[in-house]
C-alpha cells in the first residue's frame, strides 16, 4: 500500500509544480510547442495534385470502360396506311424506329452482354466501340425472364471486362455504373460514369423499371442509371463487373437513386447457356406455390412459401415434397415468401442437386431435389389459347376491381390445367409477355403465340395490386 501512495504523491507534486512553480527560461522554452512549419510558397506541385486525383474509382473505370459498347437497334412498326398518301409515294404502312442501349465485352472474339429489352423486336442490331468503330451484330440468344441477351460481332482481340462475384457483395461498398445514357445525344461514344454504393441486395421489383417486367433478387444501387445505361456494367472498386444495369424505379422517368442490376453470378450462367445452346435451359423442380392474397408488398414479404401443388413425376414429387408444406430454406438461403423461392430458382442449373427444407406438422424436414429442365406444356399452342380466355382491360373494369395496371388483358376464364401449370387465375391481369407491354387481349394472344414459337413464354401479371411472374413452354 505504501508504494501506491508514494506514486500518487509524486504525481500530485509534479502537477502542482507545473502550475505553481516559477520555471527557469530554459525550462519554459523546453515546454513550449514547436513552431508551425511554414506554408509552402507558390502553387502545390503538379506531381502531388496528379497523385491525389487518382483513386480506386478512376483505376476501376480505366480497367472496365474500354470494354463498354453502345448497342444500336432498329425496329419496324406497322402503322395505318393512308391510301391516298401511299399512292402518291408516301408512307407504306411501316415506321422504322431507332433504339439504343449499352453492353460490355465478355470474350475477346466478339461476345457481348446486354439487356433482352434493349434488343427486343429488333430487325437490325449494331455495336459501336469506344473509338467509334461500328460492327453489325447477330443475336446469339435472349432470356427475357432475366432480361439478359448475348450478341456477337466479327472482331478479335477486343478488350474484355473482368467479371467479379456478386455473391460476395457488401451493402455500402462502392459501385460504378458505366454506359451510354441517352446515347449519341451526348455527342460521342465515350461511356459515362456515375458512382454510388450497394444500397441493398436481393431486391424484388415488379413492373416499374425502364425495361418493365418483374425483376427478382436484384442489386440495388444509388449510382445514377438513366435511359441508355441499360445493359452496361455495374462495377466494384476493384474494377470487376458485379452486375448488369437493367432498371430504375422512377416516378419521373429519370434517375432518383433507385437503380437495379442483375447479379453477375446469374449472368454468367445464362451467358454460358446461350452460347452453348442458343437458349437458356430453364431449371424446374415441379413446385407451384400459393399466391398470397395480400394487399401490400409488406404482406407478401411475410406470407410464407406454401406449396399449392406438386407436379406428379417431378423432382419435387420424387424427393417427397407434399401439398401444404411450407418451404423455409433452399440451399444456403432462407425462404420467407414466394419472391425468395423464385430468386433461388433463378440461380439453379439443370442437373444440380438442391437441398430444400420444408416445415410439415410442426417439424422441419430436409429433402434433396434433382433439378431438371422445364418440360413443355402438354398441349398444342391453339389448345392453350383456347383454355385461356382474355378480355381487354378498360377503365370501367379498372375502377370496379381496383386494378393498378393502366392497360393489360384480364383473365376471364382459365382451365384447371392452365391454372395449375402456369399459375393464372380468373381476374388476373396480364401486363407483359416477354418484353412486350400488353394493352389488349388481342395483343396478349399474339405475344404468347409469337414468343412461344421460339422459346419459353414469360408472363408478368397483376393480382391484388401486386405483380408476379410465370414462365412456361408451348408445344
Amino acid at each position: 500500500m505504501s508504494s501506491r501512495l508514494s506514486v500518487i504523491g509524486l504525481l500530485t507534486l509534479a502537477l502542482v509544480g507545473c502550475e505553481g512553480a516559477n520555471p527557469s527560461r530554459s525550462e519554459a522554452q523546453s515546454r513550449t510547442l514547436p513552431p508551425a512549419a511554414p506554408l509552402p510558397a507558390g502553387p502545390v506541385p503538379a506531381q502531388s495534385l496528379a497523385a491525389s486525383r487518382r483513386t480506386a474509382i478512376t483505376t476501376a473505370v480505366e480497367r472496365v470502360s474500354p470494354a463498354v459498347v453502345t448497342v444500336q437497334t432498329e425496329t419496324v412498326e406497322r402503322i395505318p396506311v393512308d391510301f391516298y398518301e401511299y399512292f402518291m409515294g408516301g408512307r407504306s404502312g411501316e415506321r422504322r424506329n431507332a433504339g439504343i442501349g449499352s453492353g460490355f465485352v465478355v470474350r475477346g472474339d466478339g461476345v457481348i452482354v446486354t439487356n433482352a429489352h434493349v434488343i427486343a423486336g429488333a430487325t437490325r442490331v449494331s455495336v459501336a466501340m469506344r473509338d467509334g468503330t461500328t460492327y453489325d451484330a447477330t443475336v446469339v440468344g435472349a432470356d427475357e425472364s432475366n432480361d439478359l441477351a448475348v450478341v456477337r460481332i466479327k472482331a478479335r482481340d477486343l478488350p474484355v471486362a473482368p467479371l467479379g462475384r456478386s455473391s460476395e457483395l457488401m451493402v455500402g461498398e462502392w459501385t460504378i455504373a458505366i454506359g451510354n445514357p441517352f446515347g449519341f445525344v451526348l455527342g460521342n461514344n465515350e461511356p459515362s460514369v456515375s458512382v454510388g454504393v450497394v444500397s441493398a441486395v436481393g431486391r424484388n421489383l415488379a413492373g416499374r423499371g425502364e425495361g418493365g417486367g418483374a425483376y427478382i433478387d436484384m442489386i440495388q444501387t444509388d449510382a445514377a442509371i438513366n435511359p441508355g445505361n441499360s445493359g452496361g456494367p455495374l462495377v466494384n472498386a476493384s474494377g470487376e463487373v458485379i452486375g448488369v444495369n437493367s432498371s430504375i424505379y422512377s416516378p419521373s422517368g429519370g434517375s432518383v437513386g433507385l437503380g437495379f442490376a442483375i447479379p453477375i453470378d446469374r449472368t454468367k450462367r445464362i451467358v454460358e447457356d446461350l452460347l452453348e445452346h442458343g437458349s437458356v435451359r430453364q431449371p424446374w423442380v415441379g413446385i407451384r406455390l400459393e399466391t398470397p392474397q395480400a394487399q401490400s408488398a409488406r404482406d407478401v414479404a411475410k406470407s410464407g412459401a406454401i406449396v399449392a401443388r406438386v407436379v406428379p413425376g417431378s423432382p419435387a414429387a420424387n424427393a417427397g415434397v407434399q401439398t401444404g408444406d411450407q418451404v423455409v430454406g433452399a440451399g444456403t438461403r432462407p425462404v420467407r415468401n414466394p419472391f425468395d423461392w423464385e430468386a433461388r430458382l433463378l440461380d439453379l442449373r439443370v442437373g444440380e442437386t438442391l437441398p430444400v427444407t420444408v416445415r410439415r406438422g410442426g417439424r422441419e424436414i430436409r429433402l434433396s431435389l434433382k433439378v431438371a429442365e422445364a418440360p413443355e406444356v402438354s398441349a398444342r399452342k391453339v389448345t392453350v389459347l383456347q383454355e385461356l380466355q382474355l378480355i381487354t382491360l378498360t377503365d370501367a373494369i379498372r375502377q370496379e376491381r381496383g386494378i393498378a395496371s393502366r392497360a393489360g388483358a384480364v383473365v376471364y376464364r382459365v382451365s384447371d390445367r392452365i391454372r395449375d401449370e402456369i399459375g393464372l387465375q380468373e381476374g388476373d391481369v396480364i401486363a407483359q409477355v416477354g418484353q412486350t407491354r400488353i394493352n389488349s387481349a388481342e395483343a396478349a394472344s399474339t405475344a404468347i403465340d409469337r414468343t412461344g414459337a421460339r422459346g419459353p413464354v414469360f408472363l408478368v401479371f397483376e393480382r391484388n395490386r401486386q405483380y408476379y411472374q410465370s414462365s412456361f413452354y408451348l408445344r
